[in-house]
């Protein structure tokens, strides 16, 4: 890669191979060129897209999905990666850093199902689809009388199923399916008020190795700052509390008329011996610390009030 002026030449994308991945990173890849740069892509298979038999909280967590995007970078094979946000550890590895997150798309959870048209015309014992503990715990909290039963594979993969008849409704997020043109299939989008989205849903974020201020200084121009402080705010939730896909965790974080940051939170235990758990802080957060410093407090209420 080689300065041209402002420009750089061939900056190279690594990503996953999902028609959903690509179409992420192909997003970003489009705002690159309107901006003059050369940007090609470079499709790899993670751990986490190979491993469809186990939940990701007993394989590895989803930084399965990041790590061989993180070696294609680090050993010079291309230059960003463009994650879903939410998949993205909490901690990167040293040498690494999130160069920008940009413009959030629709964080919600959806309802999918070919013949129900809510969660509640669901029938007592419906089988609904998801592998995600945040979900199973909020499900469980609105509907105790479902069966949760295990979700794995890519979107279309995961859509495949339902359509066969293995589930009667699957949870996916919102972003995903609009972002396919796939909108339609959603039957209602939960209010994050009941359903409260992962940290990060619905935002994507660009990882870089720390040493490219080159490349940090260029991706600035795609951040949207709003949106990076409030998902600042809610990894440092999942943060303060060890947060990984093993831990039923939830927190969105919303811009209030004025000004300031509320972040909602929630955990629930999986195994149901313990009461879903619901907390919320709001402060000012002009900053990346103190938008951190309000996900922090979150963490502490919920730990006060019997997270663990």
């Amino acid at each position: 890669m080689y300065f041209l002026g402002a420009i750089l030449s061939n900056i190279v994308i690594a990503t996953r191979e999902s028609r959903l991945a690509l179409w992420q990173a192909e997003h970003v890849q489009a705002l690159l060129q309107e901006r003059g740069h050369t940007v090609s892509l470079l499709g790899m298979t993670t751990r986490g897209d190979q491993i469809l038999d186990k939940s990701l909280s007993k394989v590895g967590g989803k930084g399965l999905f990041v790590k061989e995007l993180e070696l294609a970078l680090e050993e010079g094979r291309a230059d960003i990666a463009v994650h879903s946000l939410k998949d993205v550890p909490m901690d990167l590895p040293e040498g690494f850093v999130l160069a920008c997150v940009l413009e959030r798309e629709d964080p919600r959870d959806a309802l999918v199902s070919p013949r129900y048209a809510s969660l509640e015309e669901l029938p007592q014992g419906a089988i609904v689809g998801t592998s995600s503990l945040r979900r199973v715990v909020l499900l469980r909290a609105m509907r105790p009388d479902l069966r949760i039963e295990p979700l794995r594979g890519n979107l279309d993969t995961r859509l495949r199923k339902l359509d066969e008849g293995q589930y009667d409704a699957i949870v996916l997020a919102a972003a995903g399916l609009k972002r396919l043109g796939l909108e339609g299939r959603i039957r209602v989008a939960f209010d994050p008020d009941t359903m409260l989205p992962a940290a990060g849903q619905g935002a994507l974020g660009i990882e870089v190795r720390a040493d490219r201020a080159d490349l940090i200084a260029l991706l600035a121009s795609l951040s949207n700052r709003g949106d990076w402080l409030a998902t600042a705010a809610e990894r440092a939730v999942s943060r303060s509390m060890g947060g990984s896909c093993s831990m039923p965790l939830a927190a969105h974080a919303r811009w209030q008329a004025d000004g300031t940051l509320r972040i909602d939170a929630a955990w629930g235990d999986p195994e149901g011996s313990a009461a879903l758990v619901r907390v919320h802080a709001q402060a000012e957060a002009p900053d990346f610390t103190q938008a951190g410093a309000l996900g922090e407090r979150a963490a502490d209420l919920l730990r006060n009030a019997g997270a663990r």
